[in-house]
């Protein structure tokens, strides 16, 4: 209580000298005379609540506030030097001073003197506030470290919405799982984490068994390692000194850890950042009987065991949520229940997104809640109107720093792709290698990998084996809509004509003005993307894009034309085309890519393969890729056009019964993957002239019924996978001469009943991947080939992520 006393004491002092450094400030420079009267007056309003607080005996470090209003007022006084040219700059940062000190006046005012603790924790946003202002007058970019463990256990919001089976499941793996010491509670920005930890930590089951052993820590971007381990320690009644090294203030936690491993014990670590692995690993040090860690993040932290994924409300929690942060319960007409419902699904089951549109037409006229539905109807965002909600997901990409920079812009790039769709791994594959120079597809896939554990996207695999090989047709991209539209505010921030992606969504035939009165002469971008829906129908008006190298076209309807303008787009490298539509489209003009001298990837999905006569020879594409293409007789005259192809694709195109003889003439081919074609019997006779050829996947082709004999000529081949090839019954017996053979995949081969005698030759064979039938065939040949391991691997078909998708 002295202590107390003594801190509160010191407290009052430290505020009367930055009261009378504001005071005499002001009367001393005209400057900030306006913004140090606004101070004076919040002071004014904020002392005699501060006296007050002296009826409360708190241990929340009063003395390090007192230190920290000290020096506020030097802080201000400094102020008092600052030049003309840096008026601005001290300007902004006596702006937020003052709107800390007035959210201290607003929660004491509110609450009043009853909940001390509360009071102390808007205190220490005083102490954030100055620290931060006096880092910035000393002109280093280091931003300040707040780390707060709470004395006591912090309470929920007074309503939630939606927790009460994520809190069971929670329960279930951290309490009743003996094997799980920590688990990573994961959700984009906005989605209830730190509300869910919250109420875990003040279910009775729990606080039954952890008791008073229960430490709630906020980790910032930066974790102190020293504060909080001075934190602890003053929860505990103990004074720790100063620390020297991060060393000392480890050592330190290894012995707080030890003290405490006699009674259950629970940590949340919550908000912890990419990049603090390191404090997750000495929270984790120690394994003990009933230590548990709960941290929660935006990032996944996969090397600590298997994280849980909080899921977005459904419809009627979001409408709960919604009713009481617009304060709905006594509008019970149908228009506002009709108005409720579209804003919901504007919100896409956000509880940050819900709680904060309900708030702002708290009490609002029927026409502001119409006029803000008919402006998201006309393709306005959710952010635009929402501040608090885009500097929240906003924080999401704050964490990308430099060293990360190609992550925020593999983030952005997603913003091409139409709301609530797949995006295939393999599109954004062609994209990155273009843009970023990510030629190995292993890159591309690692950053959907970073994105995924960052919870900016969800990296869904329809067909789950053990073992990659460079297979990811089956790979999908998933983002949750808010995402997605932070992407494009993100990517629009600059003028139109100078922006490095310009994303075009169009409803109808409704283009925008700047495109149809032809504002710009020339646009920027090295990313073009345009979406068009089911209706649209209109001409496509001129566009320059000289400097764009990917193109990426959406769309819904039957017939589809490209633009005229792509023949001028002499940059352009990748062109995807996405048939968003239930059927293959028709597909006009696609002889204009005949004038481009750079193209090299193209994609198309969901395209009926045109017949063109006269094409011109696209001498610089390098790949192509069909995916659920009708491809008709179509290809005969593609192929001719593409002397220099070194890879093709065709992917679930259901109409392939045999592929054409031109193939074999594709001289640079090194890469040729038929998958997921049922109805394709069998391959051309010659196919042994791709003399470069090295992958051959013909995964999936249910009804193929045999490889030719020719394949003993694919000299460099080093990879074949007939997996799920159903219908072969024999490989080829001369299939030894394929003398770079390293690796080859017969799973689910069900037919496959002996091998022939040369797979004895194959001595540059190190890997087989099969099932466990399979398996059996090669076991007589291992005496022979000493450096093969086989692999057996069980098959996993998910198709879960179906349900995340419109039909």
């Amino acid at each position: 209580m002295y202590a107390a006393s003594v801190g509160m004491g010191a407290l009052r002092t430290s505020f009367q000298m930055l009261f009378d450094a504001v005071k005499s400030v002001q009367e001393e420079n005209t400057m900030f005379q306006h913004l140090l009267g606004e101070i004076k007056s919040t002071l004014d309003s904020l002392q005699p609540l501060i006296k007050d607080i002296e009826k409360y005996n708190s241990k929340e470090g009063l003395q390090n506030y007192a230190i920290q209003m000290e020096e506020g007022a030097k802080l201000v006084q400094k102020c008092s030097k600052v030049g003309v040219w840096r008026k601005h700059k001290y300007a902004n940062e006596l702006h937020q001073l003052n709107k800390s000190l007035r959210r201290v006046f607003d929660v004491l005012k509110l609450q009043g003197v009853r909940d001390a603790r509360e009071t102390l924790v808007s205190l220490r946003n005083i102490e954030t506030e100055l620290s931060r202002i006096e880092e910035s007058l000393k002109i280093k970019n280091i931003q300040q470290t707040v780390v707060k463990c709470s004395s006591a256990v912090p309470e929920p919001p007074s309503v939630t919405v939606g927790l009460d089976f994520p809190l069971k499941e929670l329960k279930m793996k951290l309490l009743k799982d003996e094997k799980v010491s920590m688990l990573v509670l994961t959700a984009a920005g906005g989605c209830g984490k730190t509300t869910l930890a919250k109420m875990f930590c003040q279910d009775q089951e729990v606080k039954d068994t952890f008791k008073n052993n229960i430490f709630f820590v906020n980790i910032s971007k930066k974790p102190n390692l020293d504060l909080i381990v001075h934190e602890l320690y003053q929860r505990k009644g103990s004074e720790l000194p100063a620390f020297e090294n991060e060393v000392m203030a480890a050592n330190w936690l290894q012995q707080f850890l030890k003290e405490s491993r006699q009674n259950p014990l629970l940590f949340v670590l919550d908000d912890v950042w990419s990049g603090s692995e390191s404090l997750l690993e000495k929270f984790d040090q120690f394994k003990f009987s009933n230590y548990k860690i709960l941290v929660t993040s935006r990032f996944a932290f996969p090397r600590f065991g298997s994280p849980y994924h909080l899921a977005r409300l459904n419809d009627e929690d979001a409408m709960a949520l919604f009713h009481y942060s617009a304060s709905l319960e006594d509008m019970s007409s149908y228009t506002y229940e009709d108005l409720s419902r579209k804003i919901i699904k504007r919100c896409k089951g956000c509880p940050l997104a819900i709680a904060l549109v309900g708030r702002s037409l708290r009490g609002q006229p029927i026409e502001i809640w119409q006029k803000r539905v008919v402006e998201w109807c006309k393709g306005s965002s959710i952010l635009d109107s929402d501040k608090d909600l885009l500097a929240c997901l906003q924080s999401s990409l704050d964490a990308l720093d430099k060293e990360k920079a190609i992550i925020k812009e593999c983030f952005l790039d997603l913003g091409s792709f139409p709301e609530d769709q797949r995006i295939a791994a393999a599109a954004l594959i062609d994209m990155w290698a273009e843009l970023y120079g990510l030629d190995e597809e292993i890159l591309t896939i690692a950053n959907l990998h970073e994105l995924t554990v960052r919870s900016l996207a969800n990296l869904v695999v329809t067909r789950h084996e053990r073992e990659a090989d460079g297979y990811y047709t089956e790979h999908f991209i998933t983002q949750h809509d808010m995402l997605r539209e932070l992407a494009i505010h993100e990517a629009s921030q600059d003028p139109i004509e100078h922006r490095k992606r310009l994303f075009i969504n169009i409803c109808g035939d409704k283009l925008p003005k700047w495109w149809t009165e032809q504002k710009y002469q020339a646009i920027k971008a090295r990313l073009l993307s345009i979406s068009t829906d089911g209706d649209f129908s209109a001409k496509w008006p001129n566009m320059q894009v000289p400097k764009a190298e990917v193109l990426v076209l959406n769309f819904q309807t039957k017939n589809y034309a490209l633009p005229e303008f792509v023949e001028k787009m002499d940059k352009l490298k990748v062109l995807i085309l996405n048939n968003y539509g239930s059927l293959p489209a028709e597909l006009d003009n696609f002889e204009l890519l005949g004038s481009l001298p750079n193209l090299k990837r193209i994609r198309l999905e969901r395209i009926s393969i045109p017949s063109i006569s006269n094409l011109k020879q696209l001498k610089s594409l390098q790949k192509i890729s069909f995916f659920m293409c009708d491809i008709g007789q179509g290809l005969v005259q593609i192929l001719d056009a593409l002397p220099n192809l070194v890879e093709l694709n065709i992917d679930y195109c259901h109409d392939l019964v045999q592929l054409p003889a031109n193939l074999c003439d594709l001289g640079h081919l090194k890469k040729l993957s038929i998958t997921n074609c049922h109805k394709l019997s069998a391959l051309p006779a010659d196919i042994g002239k791709l003399v470069n050829l090295e992958v051959l996947r013909l995964r999936s082709c249910a009804e193929l019924l045999e490889l030719p004999r020719s394949i003993r000529n694919l000299k460099v081949l080093n990879f074949l996978d007939i997996a799920d090839c159903f219908s072969v019954e024999e490989l080829p017996e001369d299939i030894g001469a394929m003398c770079s053979m390293e690796k080859i995949n017969v799973s689910q081969c069900s037919r496959l009943k002996e091998l022939p005698a040369s797979v004895m030759d194959l001595q540059q064979l190190n890997e087989v991947i099969c099932d466990e039938e399979t398996k059996t065939l090669w076991e007589p040949f291992l005496p022979f080939l000493t450096n093969i391991h086989i692999k057996v691997i069980k098959e996993d078909i998910n198709l879960n992520w179906l349900n995340k998708l419109p039909p």
